[in-house]
């Protein structure tokens, strides 16, 4: 289990090579194939000389040497197995690492001591050399393990056999030195290049992992991020119709961000279905504006939220479908999406059990509260209209006269029509409802009601979950706090919480909190709550991207070079499957490309050590090292002209374009390809080329004719003899040289080590240099013939360095496709996080969504109070007459056509730059609703000017005359004559958002009440204001016509203006 943190980090998070997972990583991606690598190719090399061996006609004289290899066969064949069938050997992983290097030791120092008194300096350095660059390049050692280890190989072999020279050998010192010498020089490149490849592989190993890392971080949260983005839209609308418009509504938001035109067809598309067969609930809380006008903001908040959070938990427990909050006013239906035939018992049943949780809060808090329920059943349609701020709603005359049972009904009672207890057969007792008493509507419709009989009502058991001292005790408090305190206790979700969870905050958890909580709780506890679900909430999603990078990590092995078993790759020749990803991985920088021809420098300066040490000093020997030394000082000359010339460059212009040159080495294909092949092709080819070129010599050849006089430090007998040994190992450390350039075209390398390993073979085989007489004595690996040994090695390097450049093409190309993964999935993140927060922001004004989403994610309420919103209403009254439900406009279908036309043109209006403060809250039925003064950070207001202040109540102005423009063009179009009445006011309001399961913000407050009521008693084609309002409005210079004192529902007479639309229009032009 990862510790908390650990693998969720940024650029510049902590995150250590020490790291298990880490370790895990590399085990997998690097140390287990290279060991397997290893294993096969000692298992392939033993196996050999085990062929030969039988081969041999002496083999009976070489027995402690093919007993030595055959055990180190059965040794590295059981442990090929162990690591193939079973990886759970990693933590043993050091310890196959030391017998591996032991295992090569002994056989190494075994062919050494298999003859006595038969001892030669040369004897087994390639065999030391390849277990020196095989411990740092293939054995799972740290850097410091391998060094040592590597360094007592090479000393052991230097010291052990100068000992038993000295001791046996009749050459003179001087030889013996110069060949202690040469050997010391090949394990140094050994040792050096070794080192470096180790180091650039950790350093690349340790790079593809952050990156791996980086890239499942990317992917969980774009996860996330989808996640949320379905959870968001199934907030707003049901699931049965938010597919539908996902992709259209992403579209749209997209063109939206881009303030391009949003659609090209004559109508906007609409997302409305009919269902038949539904039941429709209206409730109202009766009493709470009362109590709603002593409540702070947050109380107001989380009293709407836990109060809504329980009727959408009852919603659910009775299979209804929340539809909107308008205000204290909550409605929902049930049948839909799939039709029920019990949705009339199950809106009862829900009616029935928000009278009883409203009851109980009345019990419990000596608050006067109380709940009046309508419902019919009959016929709706269903979905979204307009463009912006999207609320799911149901329109029929169905739904209008559901809501008329609510306002006709008795409070604490549910009222409901003829049609819905038909439905009910004889499920519940009814009375004579006598709703035509209180609405002339039904009265006129003859509509007939009945109340429902709630059964609890006659049982005598009383609801004493709380003892009456507490609510004696929280009587001494204000009604809203004793509310607000008893409600918390139900533990309702927050708004959007879900969207901050690895799945929705169901009902479910919410009704078990409500069950274990029953006691009005004295102090919150929900930012402990808070704290603790965030925290573990991140555990969660740490232990995601744990599980995912294991499952990558184990994946890693079925996608080896070896197997074609990949979608990126295809098979064994590992070219990307995506050609634009070839190009790019062709192409790639290669950043420490100019250390590879340092490397390759320094093995040009151990080979012309080693030959000047061993090799008769002539002017040919000279001459060929000078033109290669001349070579590469140039080519190293191009490669750092940036860094050495860089001041002398600004007054030499060859110097400048030098370093140009110099900047591009690392980048540019067509000019490092080049460089690398003249630098390893200079280094093949002097490797063998004064051997090569020498010609044949007789065997009691003394000297050299040649104009140079050639020195010969061992005698003329062993010269020939060493001289050809040590010119194939100068053609070993050319290989190595061809390898350490780690990031060149793989089959760049393949043809340059196979095109000189067939002439090395050629060369070694079929040119008769030398005299053979001094092998003929001293066979070594029981092999009679030497060139058969230098055959070997020379094919072991070859073969070692190919599968090693495959296994290093693979890391390079792995490392290449993750970090284009990264990219494009970085890329989709920031894509889908952008689309979330227009989502987001489609529901919630942008500055309230940024409360939401983000690095910093609040889950606490959201609620503030503004001392200046201009509130507006824009209704169009003819709509109601126009909406007709028959089969020519597809039982009202295309009449909500029209009306979606409306709305949507008016939701284009507030892309101008001119309505950017203007915010629309919500559309209620054939009512636009819409809010000014929002966007100002509170406690801001009183530090602006007046002028500044009120600067937004004649752009809702402005807004108002632009609806009504809008509107009669859409007249003209469709030969209607709808026109506006628009009502506003100005004043303090609260917003908040409430709801857990259809989060919605909304303003509450007096202001929006009296704009409600202007927009009602208000005239069609006029904008109605109050006097406050007009008088602000004159101020800015618009001209207002008093009506005079009109009654005003719960207000008594207020004096009310209408804003002259002519002037204000020339007021507007103005202000352009």
């Amino acid at each position: 289990m990862p510790a908390k943190g650990k693998y969720f980090f940024n650029e510049t998070d902590d995150c250590r090579m020490s790291d298990p997972l880490y370790e895990k990583y590399r085990y997998t991606s690097q140390q287990h194939p290279l060991l397997l690598l290893l294993l096969f190719i000692a298992i392939i090399f033993w196996s050999t000389l085990i062929i030969i061996f039988f081969t041999t006609e002496e083999a009976h004289n070489h027995l402690a040497f093919i007993i030595a290899v055959c055990a180190a066969l059965v040794i590295f064949a059981v442990m090929y197995l162990l690591l193939c069938i079973e990886s759970l050997f990693r933590r043993w992983l050091t310890l196959f690492g030391v017998m591996i290097w032991v295992c090569f030791l002994i056989v190494g120092y075994v062919s050494l001591f298999e003859r006595e008194n038969d001892y030669q300096l040369w004897d087994q350095v390639p065999f030391f050399l390849f277990i020196i660059f095989t411990v740092y390049t293939m054995l799972p050692f740290g850097m410091r393990g391998a060094v040592i280890i590597s360094l007592l190989s090479a000393l052991s072999h230097i010291i052990v056999l100068s000992i038993m020279v000295s001791m046996t050998s009749q050459e003179n010192k001087e030889s013996i030195l110069f060949q202690l010498f040469a050997n010391a020089v090949i394990f140094l490149c050994g040792n050096l290049m070794g080192a470096f490849h180790k180091r650039q592989m950790q350093v690349a190993s340790w790079d593809l992992y952050r990156y791996t890392l980086k890239c499942i971080q990317v992917r969980m949260k774009l996860k996330i991020e989808k996640r949320q983005q379905e959870n968001l839209l199934l907030s707003i609308l049901p699931a049965h119709i938010s597919m539908e418009m996902k992709l259209a509504i992403i579209e749209r938001l997209k063109e939206t961000n881009d303030n391009r035109q949003m659609h090209d067809n004559n109508f906007h598309s609409l997302y409305v279905k009919r269902h038949q067969n539904v039941s429709i609930l209206y409730a109202d809380i009766v009493g709470f504006t009362r109590l709603a006008s002593d409540c702070s903001p947050k109380e107001l908040v989380v009293m709407l939220n836990e109060l809504f959070g329980k009727f959408d938990q009852i919603a659910k427990e009775n299979e209804c479908m929340r539809i909107k909050i308008l205000g204290d006013c909550y409605y929902c239906v049930s049948g839909l999406p799939v039709s029920l035939p019990v949705h009339a018992r199950n809106c009862v049943k829900m009616g029935l059990d928000m009278c009883e949780a409203i009851k109980q809060v009345r019990e419990a808090t000596g608050v006067d509260i109380n709940m009046r329920v309508g419902i019919h059943s009959g016929n709706v349609l269903c979905g979204v209209i307009g463009l912006r701020k999207w609320q799911y709603d149901v329109w029929s005359h169905d739904v209008s006269l559901a809501n008329r049972m609510e306002s006709a009904g008795v409070p604490g009672r549910v009222h409901i029509t003829e049609a819905t207890l038909n439905h009910l057969g004889k499920a519940y007792e009814v009375e004579e409802g006598n709703g035509h008493l209180r609405d002339p509507y039904l009265e006129s419709m003859n509509i007939k009601t009945y109340l429902v009989v709630d059964p609890r009502s006659k049982q005598c058991t009383a609801n004493n979950h709380l003892p009456k001292t507490r609510v004696n005790d929280g009587l001494k408090m204000r009604a809203s706090v004793r509310m607000t305190r008893y409600l918390e206790s139900w533990g309702a979700a927050r708004p959007f919480a879900h969207l901050n969870h690895r799945e929705s905050v169901s009902s479910d958890s919410s009704s078990s909190q409500g069950k274990q909580r029953k006691e009005i709780p004295l102090s919150s506890t929900g930012r402990q709550r808070n704290s603790d679900r965030s925290s573990s909430q991140k555990g969660r999603i740490e232990e995601d991207i744990y599980d995912e990078m294991m499952s990558t990590i184990e994946g890693l092995s079925s996608t080896n070079p070896w197997c074609g078993r990949s979608d990126d790759f295809c098979g064994f020749s590992l070219i990307f499957a995506e050609p634009s990803l070839e190009k790019e991985y062709r192409t790639i920088p290669i950043l420490k490309l100019k250390s590879y021809f340092a490397c390759a420098s320094f093995v040009f300066l151990c080979i012309f050590l080693i030959q000047m040490f061993i090799m008769p000093k002539t002017a040919k020997l000279g001459i060929s090292f000078g033109i290669v030394a001349v070579i590469i000082v140039l080519i190293l000359f191009v490669c750092f002209a940036e860094k050495c010339m860089k001041r002398c460059s600004e007054s030499w212009p060859f110097l400048r374009r030098l370093c140009a040159i110099s900047e591009k080495v690392e980048t540019m294909p067509l000019l490092r390809l080049p460089l690398a092949v003249i630098t390893i092709g200079a280094l093949l080819i002097i490797a063998i080329f004064n051997f090569a070129t020498e010609g044949n010599k007789p065997a009691n050849f003394t000297g050299s004719n040649d104009l140079g006089a050639a020195t010969y430090p061992f005698g003329n007998t062993t010269q020939s003899c060493i001289e050809e040994t040590y010119y194939a190992y100068c053609c070993i450390l050319a290989f190595i040289a061809c390898s350490v350039f780690l990031q060149i075209s793989f089959e760049l390398k393949v043809l340059l080590l196979s095109i000189a390993v067939t002439v090395y073979l050629i060369i070694f085989n079929t040119l008769q240099h030398r005299n053979l007489s001094f092998y003929g004595n001293s066979t070594r690996l029981f092999i009679k013939e030497p060139r058969i040994t230098t055959n070997l090695y020379l094919v072991l390097f070859y073969i070692t360095l190919i599968l090693l450049a495959k296994q290093i093409d693979y890391y390079c190309r792995l490392d290449c496709l993750w970090k284009s993964k990264f990219k494009k999935e970085h890329e989709q993140f920031e894509t889908m996080e952008n689309v979330n927060r227009l989502l987001l922001e489609n529901v919630l004004p942008a500055h309230v969504a940024a409360y939401f989403i983000g690095e910093k994610r609040n889950e606490d309420w959201y609620h503030q109070s503004y001392d200046c919103v201009c509130v507006m209403f824009a209704s169009v009254p003819d709509f109601k007459v126009f909406y007709t439900e028959c089969d020519i406009n597809k039982e009202g279908l295309e009449c909500l056509r029209l009306l979606n036309e409306i709305i949507a043109d008016f939701d284009e209006l507030l892309l101008k730059p001119k309505f950017s403060g203007v915010e629309k809250i919500k559309t209620i039925g054939s009512t636009y609703m819409a809010a000014a003064g929002l966007s100002v950070t509170p406690g801001q207001e009183n530090s602006q000017d007046k002028e500044r202040q009120h600067a937004h109540i004649g752009i809702m102005v402005e807004y108002g005359i632009a609806l009504m423009s809008k509107l009669d063009g859409i007249n003209r179009h469709s030969f209607n004559n709808f026109r506006l009445r628009i009502g506003i006011n100005h004043g303090p309001v609260i917003a908040g958002v409430i709801g857990a399961r259809k989060p919605q913000y909304d303003i509450w407050g007096n202001t929006v009440n009296v704009a409600s009521r202007m927009e009602s008693t208000g005239e069609l084609g006029k904008i109605q204001v109050t006097e406050e309002t007009s008088k602000i409005l004159q101020e800015l210079g618009y001209s207002c016509e008093c009506r005079g004192l009109i009654n005003v529902k719960g207000k008594g007479e207020l004096r009310t203006y209408f804003v002259c639309t002519e002037t204000a229009k020339f007021q507007g032009m103005g202000l352009n």
